[in-house]
């Protein structure tokens, strides 16, 4: 009561002081808005004193409203005018908040007092603040009210103390009376005998007397034990409990939880020994039956069991996307703990990666495992027919669920197929089969025979939940990895065939190459030797991002647009210029398909394009986001040449350049792509160090600089593809090379042709030089006629006989028929008729139009044709 008195009347004290702060900031809050929103108010703080205007107002303001304060401020919080003249000029703490437009009422902490006030802005007809009112209440004299009070509060609390008090004493006096003088532990302990044990609790209660009579049994005591009516004050002996039950009840020692049979009941017993009153001790036993809870513990162990077998299964089956190490782990998986056999088949077309076929009548055995060494069942490897209509096998594929066959002795059915098979199964002590179905989105993709020999106990219906789940889980795991072994398949074909089949004859290098795909599959380096007019040859290695079939797609038409762009015999930079305007374009379609969300942009693709010419050994590089390549000189030191730079393939922007390098004959360019020298445990730098070493040293041929790189730099299972090219340079003999500078006037054709009549009779090859005089008095007769100076004749001999002629023009030459009427017209139809191969070919300063002639097997000119072009 104490406590509830004084609990009241701190309550009543600060409701009392709570209503008090709150009548003041409400008064302070009233006072300021009225004095700011007064009419005058605005109109004197815009005049040029303020403050004179404005005092006598503030001071009747305070006496009248009963505030401790009312002070006029300026935007700056300096006070114009104030109750207390000595603050006039002074400026106000907190009140920038206002001066933003905000009103307010705060308990102020500061100089030059704690008080309650409110601070309102003034605003003028524009609704822009001109000033500042703040009217308050000081701190000590908001609880001036609730001190006036507090005496009574107590007096009042005072007052029901004693009442209650008072009351309590005539309540007890009378409660006394009516207990007949128990106090209070006594009536505890009745009401808890009385109601809480004998009717409130699930449990038995007895309690044996030190004589061995029952004292007291509660209803669920007599439910639990079947105890008769008359059990009262009978011995335990005469109650037919039972000898467990009996002699608990009687030994007086303490049990916990001890479980004893009591008819068809499991009972769990606890028993205390106890002497009520200061009597003869006794015994109190407490009872619950657990027989259900014994059940349900079994199934749920049972449960648990299962589902912690089926999260391995989860865990374990399917680590891998190869479909037979699939099969291999679902066997794993359920022996010994599932079955004692287990064998899998799965269809042919599955095991090949393709789709599941109709024909399910034959599968091959993928995965076969037992508890012990030997079995009678068939080898894996071989085909498994189900021929007959009756086996169990046959019928869960008929059914498209699991067949249960609990004894396989007494049942027939499964014999049918091969009764000699049955026979062994059962002499190695086989007895029981569960055969289910291997299916995945509907379609069937293999069998599997769940099988338990002597020693296991005979498969049950719940069983049959178990494989059916296991099999369903395996079968989604068998059905993706049978997906992807398709997709890979179709990747690395599309690569393989996207790649270059072969590398192309050329005298001017001797080359040898690697593609090694990434672990997790194809990417999208590739790289290409690509033979060009005049002995020359270009080398290209390139990177597109990713990996996969859209990568391997990628790389295939940057490929493709590589070689339709060297057909044309550009410049290194011209070429990049025109493979990064293509990537700008493909991605700018690809952003606008939009709905394909397989669309990767090419952006980001890397290139190195370089162009060998064996005449002199000048190697012209062109690089666009790539690595720059190792050079290996003649006497084995490795060089990282300094090749300009472009950003990859995609960016644009950015002009491509060339670097030039002089190759010595036997020098060896090696260029590779990024998965080569980086991966996760080395960066660039130690990656480009180990290259030179591999590399370095003189006399090794470009298969074995690539056996060396690949040996030292690449794991088994490289984490991104590779891409390597070697190639060891050579130089065309300077006495193949023949060369004549040609004086800019048509009468030194004849001279020049004479001259170059004379070169071939000394290579010996005096059959050609009808030909070759043909060819070379139309492409100089072009030149001299519609080119301009310098113009140049080149003979190059190597596999094939190569004509060039070299002048100042861009002017490209175009073939066209000429008309019976026409003088000309017909120079370069004859070239095209008389030469294997023709072009032209753009320089820094003017063009070169060249022509190849075949050396072994080139048909002589026929002279009926020669006319027959000329028209005659």
């Amino acid at each position: 009561m104490l406590m509830l008195v004084a609990a009241g009347a701190t309550a009543l004290a600060v409701q009392g002081r709570y209503d008090a702060q709150r009548t003041a900031e409400d008064r302070s809050l009233a006072v300021a808005e009225t004095f700011a929103h007064a009419p005058g108010t605005a109109l004197a703080l815009r005049s040029p004193h303020p403050a004179a205007q404005l005092q006598p107002a503030t001071e009747r303001v305070q006496k009248g409203s009963g505030v401790d304060f009312v002070s006029v401020l300026d935007t700056r919080g300096i006070r114009i005018t104030d109750t207390d003249p000595t603050l006039i000029g002074r400026k106000a703490e907190g009140v920038g908040r206002a001066a933003m437009g905000e009103m307010y009422t705060e308990t102020f902490h500061g100089r030059p007092g704690d008080a309650v006030r409110a601070v309102v802005p003034v605003t003028d007809p524009s609704r822009r603040v001109a000033g500042i009112v703040t009217a308050g209440i000081k701190y000590s004299n908001v609880g001036q009210v609730l001190n006036q009070q507090l005496p009574m509060l107590l007096g009042m609390a005072a007052g029901a103390l004693l009442l209650a008090t008072g009351g309590a004493a005539l309540i007890s006096r009378r409660l006394l009376r009516q207990t007949h003088g128990l106090g209070p532990a006594e009536m505890t302990r009745m009401y808890e005998h009385h109601d809480a044990v004998l009717h409130a609790v699930r449990e038995g209660v007895l309690i044996v007397g030190g004589d061995g009579c029952v004292v007291l049994a509660n209803d669920e005591a007599r439910r639990l034990l079947d105890l008769p009516g008359d059990a009262d004050q009978r011995h335990v002996r005469e109650l037919r409990l039972g000898p467990g039950l009996t002699r608990l009840l009687l030994s007086g020692e303490t049990a916990s939880d001890e479980v004893v049979r009591a008819g068809d009941r499991l009972l769990a017993v606890n028993t205390r020994p106890t002497a009520p009153y200061g009597g003869a001790q006794g015994l109190v036993a407490t009872f619950r039956d657990t027989t259900e809870l014994r059940a349900l513990t079994g199934q749920a162990e049972v449960a648990r069991s299962r589902l912690s077998f089926l999260y391995e299964a989860g865990v374990r089956i399917g680590t891998t996307l190869d479909v037979r190490r699939t099969a291999e782990e679902l066997s794993e998986v359920a022996v010994p703990r599932m079955a004692d056999v287990v064998t899998v088949e799965l269809l042919d077309s599955v095991l090949r990666g393709e789709e599941p076929t109709s024909a399910v009548r034959e599968m091959r055995r993928t995965a076969l495992r037992a508890t012990r060494g030997g079995h009678p069942l068939q080898a894996v490897g071989e085909v498994i027919r189900f021929l007959a209509a009756d086996t169990p096998m046959a019928a869960a594929l008929r059914r498209g669920k699991a067949v249960l066959v609990s004894d396989l002795r007494s049942a027939a059915d499964w014999r049918a197929q091969d009764p000699e098979g049955a026979r062994r199964t059962l002499d190695h002590g086989i007895h029981s089969l569960i055969t289910v179905p291997l299916r995945a989105r509907g379609v069937v993709l293999g069998m599997v025979n769940f099988w338990r020999g002597a020693g296991s106990p005979r498969f049950e219906e719940e069983d049959v939940a178990v494989a059916e789940e296991l099999v369903a889980r395996a079968a989604v795991a068998i059905d993706n990895a049978r997906r992807y072994s398709r997709e890979h398949a179709l990747a690395v074909t599309l690569q393989r065939n996207l790649l270059p089949l072969g590398l192309p004859d050329q005298d001017a290098l001797e080359v040898a190459s690697r593609y090694l795909p990434a672990e997790s599959g194809v990417g999208g380096d590739w790289f290409d030797v690509i033979p060009l007019p005049g002995f020359r040859v270009a080398l290209v290695v390139g990177d597109i991002v990713g990996h996969g079939l859209q990568a391997a797609v990628t790389m295939g038409r940057l490929r493709t647009a590589v070689l339709n762009f060297s057909s044309l015999d550009l410049a290194p930079d011209e070429l990049l210029g025109h493979l990064d305007e293509m990537v700008t374009r493909l991605d700018a379609q690809t952003e606008t398909a939009a709905a394909d969300d397989d669309q990767v942009p090419l952006t980001g693709a890397t290139c190195l394009y370089a162009v060998y010419d064996p005449v002199g050994g000048h190697c012209t590089v062109s690089r666009a986001g790539h690595l720059a390549p190792a050079v290996v000189d003649p006497l084995g030191r490795v060089s990282f040449p300094d090749l300009p730079l472009a950003p990859p393939l995609g960016v644009g922007g950015h002009p491509f350049e060339a670097g030039e390098l002089e190759l010595a004959e036997g020098s060896r360019l090696v260029l590779f792509t990024d998965g080569l020298i980086e991966n996760r445990g080395r960066d660039v730098d130690e990656g480009l160090a180990m290259l030179a070493s591999a590399v370095a040293g003189a006399d090794r041929t470009p298969e074995e600089t690539c056996r060396a790189l690949v040996e030292t730099m690449l794991p088994g299972h490289p984490s991104d593809d590779v891409a390597l090219l070697v190639a060891r340079t050579r130089l065309l003999d300077p006495a193949c090379v023949a060369t004549w500078d040609v004086p800019f006037d048509v009468e030194a054709v004849p001279r020049v042709r004479g001259e170059v009549s004379r070169r071939l009779a000394e290579w010996g090859l005096e059959e050609t030089a009808f030909g070759t005089e043909l060819i070379l008095s139309e492409l100089l007769t072009n030149a001299l006629r519609y080119g301009a100076p310098p113009v140049r004749v080149r003979l190059l001999l190597g596999r094939t006989l190569v004509c060039e002629v070299a002048d100042g023009s861009n002017t490209s030459p175009r073939l066209r028929r000429a008309a019976s009427t026409d003088e000309g017209g017909r120079g370069l139809f004859l070239v095209s008729r008389f030469a294997e191969m023709w072009g032209t070919r753009y320089a820094a300063r003017g063009k070169v139009i060249w022509a190849e002639q075949r050396l072994e097997g080139a048909p002589e000119p026929d002279p009926a044709a020669l006319l027959d072009v000329l028209g005659i």
